[in-house]
């Protein structure tokens, strides 16, 4: 391991999650996490399990029969095919820089989840790769299962930072959508600063090609409670200018705007079938990872 790995990988994170079910099967049609019958990536042809066809996919691997008994598509699926790529997609516009006193900031929080999550798939011989995003894609680690890989990805963190850029979410989504060839799973970490139909509508267009969504919504604890109490100077962020002004006179109002737009996209992922999480970087990393793959993995079984 190299030194910028162990900045980013608290021990005491890595084991916890380690210990969940990471392995177990993950709530999105044709794809298993780990459990491999064969450890040899793309030589096994032996038939898997079936899953709903998505427009796109190959219409020779249509069972047809199956089509005639139910009048449903579906896919055979392969042993090859069952191997996990997963995407972590890290926001580091300008706002992902704000941290309370003493706190790690969002990017930090989010790129120190993104080498934990990275770290652990890796381990199990699936692919992980990163990209990194404000208002376009800035750096990218492609998907592999290698160790050389993903050092390159802790090495892409360690030097990275939040950015002076505005946020523009949707359009990078819609940009990455046309990317992401082979179905797989796709973890977003950001603050969500953009219009939430915008960034419903880059989501959908991920999910619509079959991938498997989780938004986590990273947010500093001040930007959730506003507890400010005297006269405060707000620094402007992704270009809006300062403001100085009452913080009492505004919490109820703000607080209302904060809720209603979380509010808004969880919805919106709710209907996309996509998985959102609110998350307050005063939590530790650990609780947040280990709460949220816990209630996965039990999802899971209860969809079997």
């Amino acid at each position: 391991m190299t030194d910028a790995t162990t900045n980013y990988l608290d021990p005491r994170v890595l084991d916890k999650v380690a210990r969940l079910e990471l392995r177990a099967r993950l709530v999105v049609e044709g794809f298993v996490t780990g459990m491999h019958k064969s450890p040899y990536r793309g030589f096994s042809v032996e038939f898997a399990q079936h899953r709903e066809y998505v427009p796109g996919d190959d219409l020779r691997h249509l069972d047809w029969k199956i089509f005639a008994k139910s009048d449903r598509f579906v896919i055979k699926q392969y042993e090859e095919e069952t191997n996990l790529r997963c995407h972590l997609f890290l926001d580091q516009s300008e706002s992902m820089n704000y941290a309370a006193d003493e706190m790690m900031s969002k990017f930090d929080y989010g790129a120190t989840a993104c080498a934990s999550l990275a770290y652990m798939i890796q381990q199990q011989a699936d692919a992980v790769g990163l990209t990194l995003f404000d208002e376009t894609i800035a750096t990218q680690v492609p998907p592999s299962n290698t160790r050389q890989s993903l050092g390159n990805l802790f090495q892409t963190l360690e030097k990275a930072g939040a950015r002076e850029q505005k946020t523009s979410i949707g359009a990078v989504l819609h940009e990455l959508a046309g990317q992401l060839r082979q179905r797989g799973m796709v973890m977003i970490f950001s603050d969500l600063f953009d219009e939430p139909a915008t960034v419903i509508q880059g989501l959908r267009e991920i999910r619509s090609r079959g991938h498997d969504i989780v938004v986590f919504h990273v947010m500093d604890h001040d930007e959730l409670e506003f507890p400010f109490e005297r006269m405060t100077m707000f620094e402007g962020m992704e270009q809006l200018p300062e403001l100085l002004c009452d913080p009492k006179s505004l919490r109820d109002a703000y607080l209302s705007e904060v809720n209603s737009h979380a509010e808004e996209l969880r919805k919106g992922c709710l209907s996309q079938r996509i998985d959102y999480v609110r998350i307050d970087t005063m939590n530790p990393l650990d609780v947040v990872l280990t709460s949220y793959l816990s209630a996965r993995a039990a999802r899971g079984k209860r969809n079997k």
